[in-house]
């Protein structure tokens, strides 16, 4: 799974006029799933972004997670993210996971997320989102989980 985060002072998503998610200081993340996800990365990637440690301490230095802060979590699908841009002027979006499996890991990340951090927003999967934030910083970071390849052997 891939999270692009950015800390904010402010954040919102709407759809259709309405206002789905709101935050102020805290996190926006773009998040997506690739093909062969599974809740285990989905669980990684949720334990290593409450910890990321990318709000300044008294002394100015990145030491706060957002779990210290207790800022808010705006957390939206994404699956561009996994976009392949390597050849040609077109993206393929082949490894991304399908919508099924996507949304099924966007929604888990989100129920885990709110059992574990007190504040939780959210855009909504598959919808026209438009996304508006003030990245406080500026302050952007690319997380993402790794899967072991299938047919990696063992050391004995």
């Amino acid at each position: 799974m891939i999270a692009l985060l950015q800390r904010v002072s402010h954040a919102s998503v709407v759809v259709d006029g309405h206002t789905l998610g709101s935050i102020d200081a805290g996190l926006m993340v773009l998040l997506c799933a690739e093909r062969g996800d599974t809740r285990k990365e989905a669980d990684a990637l949720l334990t290593k972004l409450l910890s990321y440690r990318v709000f300044s301490d008294a002394a100015g230095k990145m030491n706060l997670s957002i779990r210290d802060t207790q800022g808010g979590l705006l957390l939206v699908p994404q699956f561009t993210l996994a976009a392949d841009t390597q050849s040609g002027t077109r993206p393929s979006f082949t490894p991304a996971a399908t919508p099924a499996v996507a949304q099924e890991l966007f929604d888990y990340f989100v129920d885990q997320a709110r059992s574990r951090h007190a504040l939780v927003q959210t855009g909504r999967f598959g919808a026209d989102m438009k996304v508006s934030l003030t990245n406080d910083g500026p302050v952007t970071f690319w997380l993402e989980t790794k899967r072991a390849p299938a047919n990696t052997a063992i050391p004995s």
